[in-house]
């Protein structure tokens, strides 16, 4: 019978070891049936599931192995793996597999061993666990500092209501980021992400920025607070913030548009998702004066917004056309999607306040951003803790791919 043995090697890392390895099995004619390698701080873990050919001789490969392997200063372990425990390995291949991702500006032990209580705790099996941002300097976290770890877990959840609410309980107990997904091949295949203006690629109301220089800040502040919360209509409410703006000069619109600050995270996010081949388009509650602004300024492929009418250099306290609600934005993501040839599983849709849900909720992908609870509650991922460019981590895409 063939023989099945582990193989477990583990050193400083170096150039040649796997190579080196793989040539002693290669020379006996011995089957890979696993492999996995990592490198944490320059050490390197390498372990190979093999199968040893009846008639070959086991203890002559293991004794190249483990002679080649002390001459580089490294450990060997050798593991016989019975046909049984074999089969019982193979037969797993057939579970769900899912993604768990943590986000913050520093991961700690703590966290690792909350979320991992949760996996275990649902008989879930943990495969791999990845650092997905860079290298954490000893100085000290700085303010916009990035942190990522992502696990890759195996096992069967009959529904993943509970199992998501007792990681999103975690999350806001320990005030991190914690998103999970099923890892399907539409993680890998998403190509649209579609973004609100206001409070998400931009760290303000331009409704409030335009009603405080027409000297009615107060007033329009409160309707708009209490329409993203989602205690009014969107419609109803945007059309009476509107009104409040009749006679406000053109001029003033330049100069906010100009000082809009953008989102920590969404020039890196949204010029890493242009190379990548992804379209990207603003669907807003707000005006296509400020998402033509951010689409000039960003690289947007399509804005959606809403038609600010001025005549003779005034504001008219209008709007041209339908308004842009959640409904619409919902419509006009299933017609952007269906324009680019994509599934609405291949798309993301970002937003943070209650008129965003219709959209959020469609996507293969909503992410409620920075977002009021009602949003965070409903939507099935949320980022609070880190800029835009904290979605690329949610895709999987590491810093060491990105460069930064």
């Amino acid at each position: 019978m063939n023989e099945i043995i582990l193989i477990n090697i583990a050193g400083d890392d170096r150039p040649g070891v796997t190579s080196t390895i793989t040539s002693i099995l290669a020379d006996h004619q011995v089957n890979i049936l696993d492999i996995g390698q990592a490198v944490i701080h320059d050490n390197l873990s390498l372990g190979l599931l093999v199968e040893v050919p009846a008639g070959a001789e086991a203890a002559s490969i293991l004794k190249d192995i483990l002679f080649r392997t002390h001459e580089m200063g490294m450990q060997v372990r050798f593991l016989p793996v019975t046909p049984e425990s074999y089969n019982q390995w193979v037969s797993g291949q057939g579970k769900q597999r899912h993604i768990v991702t943590l986000l913050a500006r520093k991961i700690t032990a703590r966290h690792i061993a909350g979320v991992t209580d949760v996996v275990s705790r649902y008989a879930l099996n943990i495969d791999r666990i990845d650092r997905l941002s860079g290298r954490v300097p000893l100085e000290g976290v700085e303010q916009q500092s990035k942190a990522s770890v992502e696990l890759s877990v195996r096992g069967n959840l009959p529904d993943a209501t509970d199992f998501r609410r007792e990681l999103l309980h975690l999350a806001s107990e320990m005030d991190i980021d914690i998103a999970y997904q099923e890892d399907n091949m539409f993680r890998r295949t998403r190509r649209l992400v579609a973004f609100d203006m206001d409070s998400t690629l931009i760290e303000a109301e331009v409704i409030d920025e335009l009603a405080i220089a027409a000297g009615v800040g107060e007033q329009v502040a409160e309707i708009t607070e209490r329409a993203m919360r989602g205690e009014i209509d969107f419609t109803e409410s945007f059309k009476a913030r509107v009104a409040l703006l009749k006679g406000l000069d053109e001029s003033v619109l330049a100069g906010i548009a100009e000082s809009l600050p953008i989102t920590e995270g969404a020039e890196n996010l949204v010029s890493t998702l242009k190379q990548l081949g992804y379209k990207t388009a603003i669907l807003s509650g707000g005006f296509t004066y400020f998402g033509h602004y951010l689409q000039r300024k960003l690289g947007i492929d399509y804005v959606y917004a809403n038609e600010l009418i001025i005549r003779d250099g005034r504001v008219t306290g209008e709007v041209e056309g339908i308004v842009v609600d959640g409904k619409r934005k919902a419509e006009l993501l299933r017609e952007i999607a269906e324009r680019e040839g994509l599934s609405l599983e291949q798309v993301i849709a970002v937003g943070d306040g209650a008129n965003d849900l219709p959209m959020l909720s469609i996507a293969g992908l909503g992410i409620a951003f920075r977002a009021k609870p009602i949003v965070r509650e409903n939507a099935k991922q949320s980022i609070s803790t880190l800029g835009l460019d904290g979605i690329l981590y949610l895709l999987g895409i590491s810093d060491r791919l990105t460069g930064k």
